[in-house]
């Protein structure tokens, strides 16, 4: 299997990498059966973090007796040093191992400071000093501080949302950490599960030799697809080209990527499916949205407070509170037309 150099971790990780986000939502049985799978097929790269509940310890469980042949990459989202120590101290527990090769700072607003002995970058730096960690990272949502981590030099690697819907500033993103020497790691590589030819999104990573994509799995059919895949070598084609055109042409612009950042509303409302609900009533089985129950999560949208904290927080400057109020207007059509189907 193809690995990739991780910047200048020099960590040499497998281009198909695992996402272990969704194995929170199955049993461990099942989790530490699929990661097993994904080891036992070559996969050396996984990805999870101190706040995905118990998917560090489903991993440690799966991994811990095959540990020096694997990667792992965890975060914390702690904003003080005391947090951080305690993160990583837990992480270590629940994974089963002494070290971590990656941590990631979790998606701060602002950049840690490396300076501020109480901040959470000086517990990040002792626990290197102790050979708790091996490398340091950071995962964001947000452009300006991803450029920001870049140009400050203090990351290894960076985590951001990368898929064949991203725009050029993304693309750009990806380019400056080549430049810099720094891993580029890929998240949302299926834009929250809104693009569905998983032929077409592994194709596109391949353009971008820097570009670690970690798909998100949590049924074996889907890592039997990325594995399928890998083995096949798939390369772009014309007619994957066209898919990715035509996804680009309806979804690139105004499209909520579903990655909660908004969260939560003061209505009450479920942003992430909402403002995308369009796209999920005709990309995928409608009937589950015809509900009593989603008729009433939709129509939330009628007690929005206008108070702009979703728009204020969206990290890809979204008019959130109007793509709400299309949304229900689109599904109150839709629901009219097909409630009854």
């Amino acid at each position: 299997m193809k690995k990739v150099r991780l910047g200048r971790t020099g960590l040499m990780v497998t281009k198909t990498a695992f996402g272990a986000l969704p194995v929170q939502r199955i049993s461990r049985a099942d989790a530490v059966k699929l990661l097993r799978r994904a080891y036992d097929a070559g996969v050396n790269y996984f990805d999870t973090a101190n706040a995905y509940t118990d998917s560090e310890e489903k991993l440690g469980e799966a991994l811990h007796d095959v540990r020096a042949q694997v990667v792992i990459s965890t975060k914390s989202g702690g904003g003080d040093k005391k947090t951080v120590q305690a993160h990583i101290e837990e992480s270590l527990r629940r994974l089963r191992t002494d070290y971590i090769d990656l941590f990631q700072f979790h998606n701060p607003a602002k950049l840690p400071d490396p300076e501020d002995p109480d901040g959470p970058f000086a517990a990040a730096l002792e626990a290197k000093k102790k050979g708790y960690i091996r490398h340091i990272g950071i995962t964001n949502h947000r452009l300006p501080v991803a450029l920001a981590a870049v140009e400050s030099g203090s990351f290894e690697t960076m985590q951001f949302p990368f898929c064949y819907l991203s725009s050029p500033q993304d693309v750009d993103l990806v380019e400056r950490c080549a430049a810099a020497d720094m891993g580029f790691i890929a998240m949302k590589g299926l834009s929250g599960g809104m693009l569905s030819n998983a032929a077409a999104c592994y194709a596109f990573m391949q353009k971008y030799e820097n570009v670690v994509p970690i798909w998100g799995v949590q049924h074996e059919w889907e890592l039997d697809q990325w594995l399928e895949l890998t083995e096949k070598g798939q390369k772009m084609t014309p007619e994957l080209q066209a898919v990715i055109d035509k996804d680009r042409k309806e979804l690139a612009h105004n499209f909520c990527r579903s990655c909660g950042y908004c969260l939560p509303c003061p209505a009450g409302i479920d942003i992430p499916q909402a403002a995308r609900m369009a796209m999920l009533l005709r990309r995928s089985p409608y009937r589950p949205y015809m509900t009593d129950e989603w008729r009433e999560k939709m129509h939330r949208i009628e007690g929005c407070l206008h108070c702009n904290g979703c728009k204020s927080r969206c990290p890809y400057e979204l008019d959130t509170p109007s793509l709400l109020q299309a949304m229900l207007k689109d599904y109150d059509a839709f629901y009219a037309e097909h409630h009854n189907d």
